[in-house]
């Protein structure tokens, strides 16, 4: 058996635990109770008789859920199981351990309470009725690996009716990061976003929230690719209302379809100055990279091989190259976005998921990159750090172009702006806590504490690894 799925068996198992009698038990997540059960008085609180004063309350005043539930700190992260991450439709139950791991994710990262829930149901009518009937459980929905272009109308419909924050993160979370990098990428480039030329390779969730944030952002000029190549008016290949946004001008672009009635990606990518894959592997080739404008950057998101491998591209005249991967510099890594996002998305309790919440959050992380890097975090990447690449004042290079993954200022420093403009666009409905009269005047504050709740779920974490 392969060594990597064995230690993969023992770790969901709890079979790598087995001394721990919490940690041994199959499945990555549990109930962690935060209030006291062990006398009489405290069981009248926590449920019969005394726990009836809170029903009449909360029946009286609606408002008083957050403040006397886990309302406020509670999602669900929702999948059909029909675009599992690398392996695509495999069922609600194969993808389980990916809605648990996406929870312990939020928990780790944000302290967000996310339960992970799958449906045996591919109807997107159903799914939006089925959620719905969740609402008075959940502040936030989390939609995950459900196949496009279903997602977008399961997505718009809820966003639409559901009280709450409803985030896809396949979509939205990927454009937030890639555009907070893309950001710093055209800097070091000294490329105006809207003089860029971007090639998006792929047409799908990602694929097209990202293009639709960048262009919310001011970038223009974007040709999209899918299966049949470039997606241009008046094309003789199945479509949908979706990718039709992103259909080109040939006249605009100078390109012209081939005896097939396509637009390769060879032709297309010629003197584009951005390269986006949200695709394949190993489809982006160095000749491709060549005949690309000056200084090309290169965000290869297929997983576990991208579109192609930094080496590859830096061999052929590529100035910048991001990945999905852990092993490269410049890892576009989802985690950078969706805690922080919900964090100050359920503090202020958001009514609707808007482009200013995803821009807030894009140039969170555009920020963040330009402050020093803390010794701490710098030693968790140590091959990167012996090779100086988050030395300076500003670290900000062609190396690094996002923060870290395993930085603990990302999640904080994206709830914050999330939260700050949540109030500024009227979006928020909770209430600012007493004596501040704006988000800005709190934010100072609101930093410490979410910092805070990130460093008491390290300490329990530890406690539980540590205890037995």
């Amino acid at each position: 058996m392969d060594e990597n799925k064995v230690e993969s068996m023992d770790y969901h198992s709890g079979k790598k635990y087995e001394k721990n009698p919490v940690m041994n038990k199959p499945g990555k997540t549990a109930v962690l109770v935060t209030k006291g059960c062990e006398t009489q008085g405290e069981l009248s609180l926590a449920y019969t008789p005394f726990v009836g004063k809170i029903v009449e309350d909360i029946h009286r005043n609606p408002e008083q859920l957050p403040k006397l539930t886990s309302y406020s700190n509670k999602g669900a992260v929702i999948s059909d199981g029909t675009a599992i991450l690398g392996f695509g439709d495999l069922g609600p139950k194969a993808a389980t351990p990916v809605m648990e791991g996406k929870s312990v994710l939020f928990k780790v990262f944000g302290d967000v309470d996310m339960d992970s829930i799958v449906i045996n149901e591919k109807d997107p009518k159903k799914i939006i009725e089925f959620v719905m009937k969740m609402e008075p459980n959940y502040a936030g929905i989390n939609l995950e690996d459900i196949s496009a272009p279903r997602c977008f109308e399961i997505e718009e419909e809820l966003q639409k009716r559901y009280k709450g924050f409803i985030f896809h993160d396949d979509q939205h979370g990927t454009a937030t990061i890639t555009l907070g990098g893309l950001l710093n990428a055209l800097e070091l480039v000294n490329l105006k976003k809207e003089d860029a030329k971007v090639v998006i390779c792929g047409a799908g969730a990602a694929a097209i929230a990202s293009a639709k944030l960048y262009k919310k952002d001011g970038i223009k000029k974007i040709i999209m690719l899918d299966r049949n190549g470039a997606i241009f008016k008046g094309r003789n290949f199945p479509t949908n209302k979706y990718k039709e946004q992103f259909a080109i001008g040939l006249e605009e672009y100078g390109l012209n379809p081939d005896k097939d009635g396509k637009i390769t990606l060879k032709e297309a990518i010629k003197e584009a100055n951005v390269f986006l894959g949200l695709s394949a592997a190993n489809l982006l080739t160095g000749e491709m990279v060549e005949s690309m404008a000056k200084d090309p950057i290169i965000i290869a998101m297929a997983n576990p091989v991208p579109e192609i491998l930094p080496d590859a591209a830096y061999e052929h005249g590529a100035k910048i190259v991001a990945t999905g991967r852990s092993d490269f510099p410049n890892q576009i890594n989802n985690v950078l976005g969706f805690p922080g996002i919900f964090r100050g998305a359920l503090d202020a309790l958001i009514s609707k998921t808007t482009d200013d919440i995803k821009l807030a959050a894009a140039y969170a992380l555009k920020d963040l990159a330009h402050k020093p890097v803390p010794e701490e975090v710098k030693d968790k990447y140590p091959k990167d750090k012996a090779n100086g690449v988050f030395e300076g004042e500003d670290p900000v290079k062609p190396e690094y172009i996002v923060p870290l993954a395993l930085d603990p200022r990302v999640a904080v420093e994206v709830a914050a702006a999330v939260y700050k403009t949540a109030f500024e666009k009227g979006i928020a409905t909770a209430k600012l806590p007493e004596g501040f009269n704006s988000a800005e005047e709190y934010i100072p504050a609101y930093k410490k504490e979410v910092m805070e709740r990130i460093k008491v779920q390290d300490k329990l974490r530890e406690a539980v690894r540590n205890s037995f």
